[in-house]
């Protein structure tokens, strides 16, 4: 059987939206990273909190630099809010979603984009997943 296909998430700080669909990838199946055009060093504290809801450990994650993924090949690399600094990244495929970022903002709000995030991953998850079935 083939590995999971890799998908690289990325944003500014890489501290909620690429850590929300970092571990929403990685339960959909898709082996995931998660990174930072210019990180934070931290994960916010309502990423931990929403994901905690589903029964995942955010608190475990770290902020990371996208330059360590510099070499790394992605079958998709998915963008949020970091443009074209995220240009030198290789992959098979490349998105960009548009999702606001909830920093600094109530429950309600970090559900809600965590659950866009989720609907998003799911579908690409499915895409991913049966390209490779039928390669």
């Amino acid at each position: 059987m083939n590995a999971k296909p890799s998908v690289l998430f990325v944003c500014i700080e890489n501290s909620c939206r690429s850590q929300l669909a970092e571990a929403l990838g990685r339960m959909a199946g898709l082996e995931t990273y998660s990174a930072g055009t210019r990180p934070s060093g931290t994960v916010d504290s309502g990423a931990i909190a929403s994901m905690a809801e589903l029964g995942y450990d955010l608190a475990t994650h770290r902020s990371e630099s996208i330059d360590q993924f510099a070499h790394q090949e992605f079958a998709a690399t998915v963008t949020m809010g970091c443009g074209d600094e995220c240009a030198h990244v290789s992959a098979e495929s490349r998105e960009t979603w548009p999702i606001p970022d909830p920093k600094g903002t109530d429950a309600d709000n970090y559900r809600r984009v965590r659950d866009d995030i989720a609907s998003r991953v799911e579908t690409l998850a499915k895409r991913l997943l049966d390209a490779q079935t039928h390669a």
